[in-house]
């Protein structure tokens, strides 16, 4: 994966990096086996836990790197 954007699924994130659950997990998205959210994209799980989607891009791409 080059990058994640905000129409990225959860689940392909998880797939691909499952270093990344702890940073999903310090936004309050405890469920992160559910069907439901690893449905989500990163911009719907920014808006239902109130975070701005633009600075957990920035964590999760740097997991990235």
């Amino acid at each position: 994966m080059a990058q994640i954007t905000k129409d990225t699924i959860i689940g392909d994130i998880l797939d691909i990096a499952p270093n990344t659950a702890p940073i999903f997990l310090s936004i309050g998205m405890h469920c992160l086996g559910c069907p439901s959210s690893r449905g989500e994209t990163v911009e719907q799980a920014c808006m239902v836990h109130g975070v701005d989607v633009d600075e957990l891009l920035d964590k999760l791409n740097g997991t990235m790197a």
